[in-house]
């Protein structure tokens, strides 16, 4: 299991995983963009010198993009535990990785560092208290950018200011299913919310799994911000549940069909691509919701979420595979879990 899916949160049946992300960048140092790769290794030295300083009982791994093979730098974006971004500058970019997997640091990404915190279910709260310790701990040692006016100096200009971009990953079939989801996502742009895909910006919404996080960090504080993106979770929250308990009134036939085709679909399929597994996990996880079907719980199916996308699949078999190859593969591995 992934190991960060085993801690538990709040709202479980709606929201899948709160992140908290912050980008920070050093004096002294070109922005990533501009850094010769002498420059990017004296930098990541520079970090790594001060995570030494950490207390004995946490641990971190060590990871360089160019020391992975293709297939497990995607297995890691497949996991969230690091940003598609981080593989556009292989020989510059690496990242720690605590060992519960709830944190990491990733290294000449966009920015210098990228800290991100991920939790299961609702929980903002842990995630800042955790990221602020971390920031704390590398600021007292590092000289980061920072004007008086303006914040942390970023090399988007977007993420100037805190530097915070916090998001929930929801879960909102009902919402999608009855065409809500399309009303919700207009007026989320109009008090700085923004809508993105699986794996973040520029990436598609599969499996009825919505990343909802703030566009701004100007202007508004750590706290201030994470409020404000909580509260809008909670209506998301309470509107999913109301839709859901709706479809449950008065189309109970309908999805219980829907639901039930699906998880024999995952019962006995012999071949299978990822997208169509994310719809059948998509609705036995609202069976779930619904309390239509009771044999299988959230970790499992987030789980299952993620272990079944292509390059996790091949890591799981231990060799690259034709997509036809990893159809039949990731059929067989789902039958076993369900």
């Amino acid at each position: 299991m992934v190991k960060w899916v085993e801690g538990t949160g709040l709202e479980e049946d709606v929201v899948v995983s709160t992140r908290i992300r912050i980008a920070r960048n050093l004096t002294n140092y070109r922005f990533p963009q501009k850094m010769d790769i002498k420059e990017a290794d004296k930098l990541t030295q520079e970090v790594l010198n001060v995570m030494k300083d950490l207390s004995d009982d946490v641990n971190y791994k060590f990871l360089k993009i160019n020391s992975l093979t293709p297939v497990e730098r995607v297995a890691y974006i497949e996991e969230h535990l690091i940003s598609p971004g981080l593989l556009q500058k292989s020989d510059y970019s690496s990242f720690l990785l605590k060992d519960n997997e709830n944190i990491t640091i990733m290294i000449n990404e966009e920015d210098h560092l990228r800290v991100q915190v991920l939790f299961p279910g609702l929980n903002f709260e842990e995630g800042w208290k955790l990221i602020s310790k971390m920031d704390d701990f590398l600021e007292s040692s590092l000289d980061y950018a920072y004007h008086d006016r303006y914040g942390y100096l970023t090399a988007c200009p977007t993420n100037v200011g805190t530097g915070l971009r916090a998001s929930a990953m929801v879960h909102i079939p009902s919402l999608t299913l009855t065409g809500h989801v399309d009303n919700l996502i207009r007026g989320f742009s109009k008090i700085g919310l923004t809508v993105r895909g699986l794996y973040g910006e520029g990436t598609e919404a599969i499996g009825d799994l919505y990343q909802i996080s703030n566009q701004m960090t100007l202007g508004e504080n750590e706290e201030e911000i994470i409020r404000k993106l909580k509260s809008v979770i909670y209506q998301i929250i309470n509107r999913e549940r109301d839709v859901r308990n709706n479809l449950l009134e008065k189309r109970k036939n309908e999805i219980e069909d829907k639901i039930f085709r699906s998880l024999g679909t995952l019962r006995y399929a012999r071949k299978m691509s990822s997208k169509e597994a994310m719809k059948h996990l998509s609705n036995v996880r609202l069976g779930k919701e619904m309390g239509i079907i009771n044999d299988v719980d959230y970790k499992k199916i987030a789980n299952l979420m993620i272990e079944i996308q292509p390059a996790s699949i091949q890591r799981y078999a231990s060799k690259e595979l034709t997509e036809e190859k990893r159809d039949i593969i990731r059929a067989n591995y789902i039958r076993e879990k369900i």
